[in-house]
Formats: structure tokens, sequence, C-alpha cells
């Protein structure tokens, strides 16, 4: 065996693509709500029956491509070096991300995932669907330190919520930026910034009043849009 998949499986994984290749096409000319289920199938050249085999529900045409991501901090907990501790890990992960330009970090700027962007935040029930995502990678999260860092069920709770809440707050700010008109390029230094900031308050508490030079000020008057990340959690 050569650990590549088989026939049946090839055919079903392009099906899965021609299908979400489809809706998001669809959704990004016409918007969500205004693209039923049946004009996706018969875009995609399948039934209803098909469709729903591999995305019950509309909105997971829409999110299954971020799946991967609701584990990712999870992941990155267990997969951390000896003796690295899994804040550090998941700082270095996130910082990792925006010099690649990960879209769960909210820094990238190409047209296809800003409108990505843009209509998950105009759609309620995608938005809701995003809450599900973000309590999946809580969860997940908690799971992980519980497992590897000996934490307590409820020190592991707490922690993975304010982990994830930061991931995704440094996501909504430079996608926010982004959507105001900054390039990737612009955004990344003070993303960076950013980032090194959000983790030292989440390293050594909120008594840290003093953000770094050039980071985000709510009183500028540029409030950034909620976005996904993602994440990271994200």
């Amino acid at each position: 065996m050569d650990g590549k998949p088989g026939l049946r499986e090839r055919k079903k994984q392009r099906t899965h693509a021609a299908i979400s290749d489809a809706a998001i096409r669809l959704f990004l000319e016409h918007g969500f709500s205004q693209v039923s289920v049946a004009q996706v199938a018969e875009a995609a050249e399948v039934s209803k029956r098909t469709l729903f085999a591999y995305f019950p529900a509309k909105e997971d045409l829409v999110v299954h491509r971020l799946a991967d991501h609701e584990t990712e901090t999870a992941r990155v907990v267990r997969a951390r070096p000896p003796h690295t501790d899994p804040l550090t890990a998941l700082r270095e992960h996130f910082l990792k991300g925006l010099r690649e330009r990960d879209p769960i970090t909210g820094l990238n700027d190409l047209p296809a995932v800003l409108r990505l962007t843009r209509m998950i935040l105009d759609t309620p029930s995608l938005v809701a669907r995003m809450e599900r995502f973000k309590t999946g990678a809580e969860r997940a999260l908690a799971q992980a330190l519980r497992e590897t860092a000996d934490t307590p069920e409820l020190t592991a709770r707490l922690a993975a919520v304010q982990i994830v809440a930061v991931h995704w707050a440094l996501a909504q700010d430079n996608a926010g930026r982004l959507a105001y008109g900054e390039s990737a390029d612009e955004r990344y230094a003070g993303a960076v910034a950013d980032t090194e900031h959000a983790f030292a308050l989440l390293e050594n508490g909120l008594r840290q009043p003093v953000p770094p030079s050039g980071s985000y000020r709510p009183e500028s008057g540029r409030d950034a849009p909620a976005a996904p990340s993602a994440g990271s959690d994200g």
C-alpha cells in the first residue's frame, strides 16, 4: 500500500471540491441568502441529496473551509516542543500565521478572501455558525491543556476561553484594518506588535495599561468590524 487514497475516495474528494467551489462562486456573485441549495447543486451537477450528504447545512458550504482551524490551537499545544509552555507555542504559531498571511489571522488581502470575510460578517446565520466554531475551538483547546500540561479542568477552560478570544480579537482587528484599505504588508508590523502585547497580557495579567506604539486605539474612530479568523483559533 502506498498510502494514496483509492479511486472511490478520490472521486468523493473531487465531488466535495466541486460542490464547495460552485457554492462559493455563486455566494460571492449573488449573496448567500440569494442563492438556494438547489442552485448550488445544479451548478455542481449533483443532486440535492448528494449535496446534503457532503454538507448537512447550507452554512457548511462556507464554514467547512475553516473547519480544520477549529482544533488548530489544540494541535499546536499537543505538538509543542519539549519544555515549551503552551502560551509560547501559541504565540509563535500566530506570529508564523501573520508572516505567511494565513487568512485565519485576518492578515490576508487577497480579493477573494476579503469578499468571503465580508460575506460571512454580513450573514447572521454564518456569524452564528462561526460562534459554534469558536466554542468548539475552546473545548478542544481546554482538553489539550488538561491532557498535556496537567492543568486543572476549570483552569484549562478559563485559559482556553481567553486564548481563543485573543486569537479572534487580533484577527478581527487585522481584518477590520484591511477592510478600511490598509494592505497586509502595511499592517504587518502593527499586527506583530499587537500580537506580542496581547500575549503579554495573557501571560502577565491585565495590569499592563500601555499598548505598544502604533497599535490600534478605539479613540481613533476606526472601530474594526468583527471578522472570523478563524484563529484560529483559530
